[in-house]
């Protein structure tokens, strides 16, 4: 992380279809690989393969009910996450910010930014996310901003590779939620 992280004044946007190609390869940096391991997202230890891929991102972009939130600082994308509609709910998935910034408070912002959208803009009372169980530190960030377990699980894909090739065999999601 930079030491002046939390001072970076972020630019969002919603995503093109140009912007395919390098929010795949963010998110791929975020949680799968070596490159992960330089921030505390990463999932390498959970998964192989990949985290996503074009199609996956360019259905998000074409979909009506749902958007892909960029932060940028300059002209660097920095973090980006996918929001749904869901009726009352927002669902938010596919939160990556770049490794090397990090636990710099930039991840708390695109994640206020997220809440205010699904509130302000799309009248959503709550948000919701599924988290893989085994992620504790991550499960306890959402946590310390306002997230609760709501005691609903959802199971894994396994032998789905488009979510990656599980390295155990136990893993499944925790339901998060919070009132907006």
């Amino acid at each position: 992380m930079t030491a002046d992280a939390a001072d970076v004044r972020l630019a969002f946007r919603w995503a093109r279809n140009d912007d395919i190609d390098p929010v795949v390869a963010l998110i791929e940096s975020a949680y799968r690989g070596e490159a992960s391991r330089a921030g505390w997202t990463t999932e390498a230890d959970l998964l192989d393969g990949r985290r996503t891929d074009a199609d996956a991102v360019a259905d998000i972009v074409a979909d009506p009910r749902s958007d892909l939130l960029l932060a940028f600082g300059g002209a660097s994308l920095l973090a980006c996450a996918q929001l749904e509609r869901r009726g009352e709910a927002a669902y938010f998935g596919m939160f990556s910010v770049r490794p090397a910034l990090q636990g710099g408070g930039i991840g708390g912002k695109v994640l206020a930014e997220a809440e205010r959208v699904a509130r302000v803009e799309w009248g959503c009372r709550r948000m919701e996310m599924k988290v893989i169980e085994q992620r504790v530190e991550l499960i306890a960030w959402y946590e310390r901003r306002g997230y609760r377990r709501t005691g609903a699980f959802a199971l894994f894909p396994y032998g789905d590779e488009r979510f990656g090739v599980p390295r155990r065999p136990d893993l499944r999601f925790v339901v998060l939620d919070k009132p907006l």
